[in-house]
């Protein structure tokens, strides 16, 4: 018996974003409209759609987590578990405007790791966390870490 991975064929992908379960759909659209940039792009009152305008590409959908669309034994709200990272090109500007100005408790507070980010964390309604992050040059043991790919 060999240990090769064989890789199977997969089609074109045409599109991949996070659907996340949620207990109160409408608390989790105005937290990522109102504070994180998204748009509503459809919306029922089980399910909402969302995009960033200025980056199309990038999506997140909401679904209440009792909706029949789920297997039953997987109708459970989303608590805890999930980090979305945002990627921003000015951490501690986002942080103020968050933290200081919006009043979003943090999860963690702002600080610069030695893995490469500068970072702070708040949480959603629904439980998710939300990881606000600016990269930075990385400590030497971690830069050796980093691969060209």
């Amino acid at each position: 018996m060999t240990n090769e991975r064989t890789t199977m064929p997969t089609p074109k992908l045409a599109g991949f974003y996070p659907v996340l379960a949620t207990q109160d759909v409408a608390a989790s659209r105005d937290f990522y409209t109102r504070y994180l940039g998204f748009e509503v792009t459809f919306e029922a009152d089980w399910y909402v759609s969302l995009r960033r305008p200025d980056a199309p590409q990038y999506e997140l959908a909401l679904l209440d987590h009792a909706h029949p669309t789920l297997p039953e034994h997987h109708r459970v709200a989303l608590r805890g578990g999930l980090l979305l990272n945002f990627e921003v090109g000015d951490v501690d500007a986002e942080h103020h405007r968050l933290v200081t100005e919006a009043g979003l408790p943090e999860a963690l507070p702002l600080r610069t790791e030695e893995f490469g980010q500068r970072h702070f964390i708040i949480a959603a309604p629904d439980g998710v966390l939300i990881d606000v992050i600016t990269v930075v040059p990385p400590s030497e043991e971690y830069a050796a870490r980093y691969t060209n790919a």
